[in-house]
């Protein structure tokens, strides 16, 4: 075998092995490029040296407050600098960070508080109400709250809880950052959209978004000092990992509490946003935008797009602006995109436009950090690549879970066979590039947010005059799909579509409730089990 079978005095020590985090780019940044900015929020400005200190004194807050490595913070914030520095701060201290969707209700929030066992929560001044609420609700004391008031918003502090920005000022600037020992060790908790009943609770380590970061600078062909718009909320899969990705470069983060058409427009002209990542609704947003609302930018910005594959017309009509858009596939479970739909100029290019959008429409190739992502049958054996064949999108790579916490069946399930099972069924084509063609477990993809078709029915269920309700997605212009109920009523009902949907909006979040509700009797089989895919079909038509 020669000499490697001896490898003794080859061992790993300090000085040849660190184990990989994130957040060694912070560490790295704040002396590399310590002077150029790395946050902007409207007329605020912190630059690389501001931001690992402003960083490191969260960290220091928390130990102060009693968090201790491997405990949970919480965050209930929009994209704000407060939730960009809570990336670095928390982990710096040795804690795992929970970012909780600010659209969520009350109930879904204290199950989360719970089961992540959350110490502290950092909650956005807007939503304090939803957190005191959901914390209301828990058995034990919850997590301690810091109040985030939001000035460039307009939005002041309740006077309830201690502040962001005094816990800061009252925290040393030399605190020692607890870099992990071992890369395995877990960074982030995310929670599912609760496809199956309660959301699932997906544990990230270090390594995974490290190289997640490494990855997407090569496949977004990302150059020195980019500057990144923070549409997708750091709550997705922690903005696709692309805030711990920007300070290898040096890059810039403007942060966008609210997403709208101006302010995309004027964060590109006034701040020269070079990268931004979104769902297909925000393109549409760009598309339709008012003349009011449009700026003038002389460059071109590279947009990563995941959820239903855009319009052709909306891509025809956005490239057309200025904008180059690159659609890309992910989950929660994967940390963000995991493909992407590398485009080949030679072949590509010559087609017109609607065979250019038909390609960008594809999920696409594996990001360089994943092993394999591909397209198995129900037997784990790969489908023919004939772009017809339909089977289940697996992958395993780097960028994939550990697990799911507490739930270690669940985790066994997702991972049979040695692949991560996505529940999402696709094609594949003879060059290899996945197309999803239905999603499994009935998801709906509404803006970009994942919503359960099981739970939207189990609510509408629970109305009086309801018999049986069904689920599906219906096409959007605006949102590219909205969930739309098909309802079997009782004999005698008197309600209506608008009053089942007000029932609806009293337990779930606004965006998960149907906009739509079509009355009839539903196909079923002869066991009685209601068709769907026949409900789907309706929309074809329609």
């Amino acid at each position: 075998m020669g000499w490697l079978a001896d490898e003794t005095g080859l061992e790993r020590t300090a000085a040849n092995y660190v184990p990989l985090t994130p957040l060694s780019h912070l560490q790295r940044a704040a002396h590399v490029h310590a002077g150029e900015t790395a946050l902007v929020y409207g007329q605020s400005r912190v630059s690389y040296a501001q931001y690992h200190d402003r960083c490191t004194r969260l960290a220091a807050a928390l130990a102060g407050m009693g968090v201790t490595p491997g405990d949970v913070v919480a965050t209930i914030l929009p994209n704000i600098p407060a939730q960009a520095e809570a990336h670095f701060g928390v982990p710096a201290c040795g804690a795992v960070l929970n970012t909780i969707n600010t659209r969520l209700d009350v109930e879904t929030v204290a199950y989360i508080f719970d089961h992540g066992e959350a110490k502290v929560a950092l909650v956005d001044s807007e939503f304090l109400t939803l957190a005191e609420a959901a914390k209301a609700q828990m058995e034990g004391d919850g997590p301690i709250l810091i109040e985030v008031p939001d000035g460039e918003a307009g939005i002041s502090a309740s006077g309830r809880h201690p502040t962001y920005e005094d816990i800061l000022a009252e925290a040393p600037h030399d605190f020692d950052w607890i870099m992990p020992e071992d890369e395995w060790e877990s960074l982030a908790l995310n929670y599912t959209s609760g496809t199956t009943g309660r959301p699932k609770g997906v544990v990230c380590h270090h390594r995974g978004a490290y190289l997640m970061t490494m990855g997407t600078v090569i496949s977004w062909g990302l150059r020195i000092r980019p500057v990144y718009l923070t549409i997708v909320p750091l709550f997705h899969c922690n903005g696709w990992n692309h805030t711990w990705m920007m300070p290898v470069l040096g890059g810039t983060v403007v942060c966008c509490r609210n997403i709208t058409a101006e302010a995309i427009y004027t964060a590109i002209a006034q701040e020269g946003v070079t990268h931004f990542g979104g769902a297909p609704i925000v393109l549409n947003m760009i598309v339709n935008a008012s003349d009011a609302d449009r700026r003038a930018f002389d460059h071109t910005v590279e947009v990563f797009t995941a959820g239903a594959p855009p319009a052709p017309a909306t891509l025809e009509k956005i490239e057309a602006l200025g904008f180059h858009v690159t659609q890309v596939y992910g989950l929660t479970e994967t940390y963000g995109h995991v493909t992407e739909c590398l485009w080949k100029d030679r072949e590509w290019n010559r087609l017109d436009t609607a065979g250019r959008a038909a390609i960008k429409a594809r999920q696409g190739v594996a990001f360089p950090m994943m092993e394999a992502v591909t397209v198995l049958d129900d037997t784990l054996t790969q489908v023919p690549k004939d772009g017809r064949t339909q089977g289940q999108i697996v992958m395993r790579g780097n960028s994939v879970m550990k697990g799911y916490l507490k739930n270690p069946t669940a985790t066994a399930e997702a991972f049979e066979g040695g692949y991560f099972h996505s529940g999402d069924i696709a094609v594949q084509h003879p060059d290899g590039y996945i197309q999803i063609a239905d999603r499994a477990k009935d998801i709906i993809i509404s803006g970009g947010e994942n919503i359960s078709s099981v739970e939207v029915e189990g609510v509408l269920m629970g109305h009086p005059d309801v018999n049986l309700a069904a689920v599906v997605a219906k096409p959007d212009d605006k949102w590219g799909e909205v969930p739309c109920a098909f309802v079997e009523l009782k004999a005698g009902a008197q309600v209506d579509e608008a009053g089942l949907i007000a029932f609806a909006r009293q337990t779930l979040a606004g965006f998960k409730a149907p906009k739509a509700v079509i009355f009839e009797e539903l196909p079923k089989t002869s066991t009685g089990k209601i068709q769907k895919f026949e409900l789907r079909r309706r929309f074809k038509t329609f």
